[in-house]
């Protein structure tokens, strides 16, 4: 099973990919982890990966998708993989596209899980996470015992800049810019699954599943 993980940020599309990586026993891979696993070991395209970031610019197209396509053709994404985070733009997608073509494993399905931009905003901006350990909760949906006190660490909770509501907007109108279009792209290849992403975890979980024919 070849899948493609899509969603606004704030969506859940990381945590359901793990779960659905678990459930198939697929690696769950990230542009994010790639990029961690190259640099560490010193790879060529590791390194140059290195010197963008080092310098503060975006890691370009090619490279990211180079990387990309290096890591699915590891001996242990044989039985298929999930990508989340990847791709983000329609030249992504058409690497992407040929980098499976050549290896004769086509993308099964594109899961794009569906939040409106105000649930993503007020979900995001319930979060809530320590400044001393990184653990993070919701004020509703998994509040501290005690109020703005971490409970693994006793330490002070605090609302993250990337989650207050001017950023995560500004987070969703490049998303809308940049990404939606994928939801076309896939569309027209007829690979797209939807699913109502403002359920609870089990029950996105249960509809991605269902989606797929599970």
């Amino acid at each position: 099973m070849r899948l493609i993980m899509l969603g606004a940020p704030g969506a859940g599309k990381g945590t359901q990919a793990a779960r659905v990586a678990e459930r198939f026993r697929i690696p769950h891979i990230s542009t994010g982890d790639i990029f961690r696993a190259n640099i560490k070991n010193g790879t060529e395209l590791g390194k140059k990966a290195k010197s963008y970031m080092d310098a503060g610019e975006l890691v370009p197209d090619e490279l990211v998708c180079d990387l990309v396509a290096d890591r699915i053709a590891q001996p242990d994404c044989g039985e298929g993989f999930i990508l989340d985070g990847f791709p983000r733009t329609i030249p992504q997608a058409e690497a992407l596209d040929e980098a499976v073509r050549k290896a004769g494993t086509p993308i099964d399905f594109a899961v794009d899980i569906e939040v409106p931009d105000e649930h993503i905003i007020s979900r995001m901006g319930g979060r809530r996470a320590c400044v001393s350990c990184g653990a993070t909760y919701h004020v509703v949906y998994n509040p501290p015992k005690k109020e703005d006190v971490c409970d693994r660490c006793g330490g002070k909770l605090v609302l993250r800049d990337d989650d207050r509501p001017e950023t995560v907007k500004n987070r969703l109108d490049v998303y809308h810019a940049q990404t939606q279009p994928l939801i076309d792209y896939y569309k027209d290849k007829k690979v797209l699954v939807t699913v109502d992403g403002t359920q609870s975890m089990d029950d996105v979980f249960s509809a991605i599943l269902e989606k797929l024919g599970e």
